[in-house]
């Protein structure tokens, strides 16, 4: 599915199509990013631990749907909080990378550990033109994805699963499952099964 926000074609001003150093994004959407940005910056990176709840509400003023009790950490650097939702016990660690060209849904007690990176974009190799293409990642209940792990495009994180630092995920992960590796592969069932 191509991003909502794309420029796809030449308008009638004769804009040039990202191919060849055209925008990407909608001016508009540009605009609206950039203001985020700012905010987050001025607002909320810098904030310590203890002002959660002052980056949880930021990111809610821009649309994000994210629960009271969800941990957000000022250094996580989150590309569109119209994109998110955080369930319940939720954490997103120090220095996570958050390209939500398309929706990121953590589910309740998920975790993303710090430099992870979370990518819902892509580009479309077989197309000339080269465009965007997004696709969503959900990251189930009680998962964990481990310090500097990759999530990309349309990967679907079974719940309890386990990716672990540096692995790298391109495709789903089976539920109450620790994957390791680049690519990502299964190693063992996690222990304890599902969570009461």
């Amino acid at each position: 599915m191509r991003s909502r926000f794309a420029d796809t074609v030449l308008d009638t001003a004769g804009e040039q199509l990202p191919r060849f150093g055209g925008a990407t994004f909608t001016l508009r959407f540009r605009l609206m990013r950039l203001t985020w940005v700012i905010c987050w910056f001025v607002l909320a990176a810098w904030t310590p631990s203890p002002c959660n709840h002052w980056r949880v509400w930021l990111l809610r003023c821009f649309g994000a749907r994210v629960h009271s009790t969800a941990v957000i950490r000022g250094s996580a650097r989150i590309w569109w909080p119209a994109n998110l939702a955080m369930g319940q016990h939720t954490s997103m660690g120090p220095g996570v990378l958050c390209y939500n060209v398309a929706d990121v849904t953590l589910g309740d007690f998920s975790i993303v550990s710090q430099r992870a990176h979370l990518c819902t974009g892509t580009h479309d190799v077989d197309d000339k033109d080269f465009p965007l293409v997004s696709l969503p990642i959900t990251i189930q209940a009680n998962a964990w994805i481990a310090a500097e792990a990759f999530v990309g495009p349309g990967v679907l994180v079974g719940e309890g699963a386990v990716l672990g630092a540096r692995a790298v995920a391109a495709r789903a992960l089976a539920p109450w499952t620790i994957y390791v590796g680049n690519p990502a592969k299964p190693i063992r069932r996690r222990r304890g099964g599902e969570f009461a």
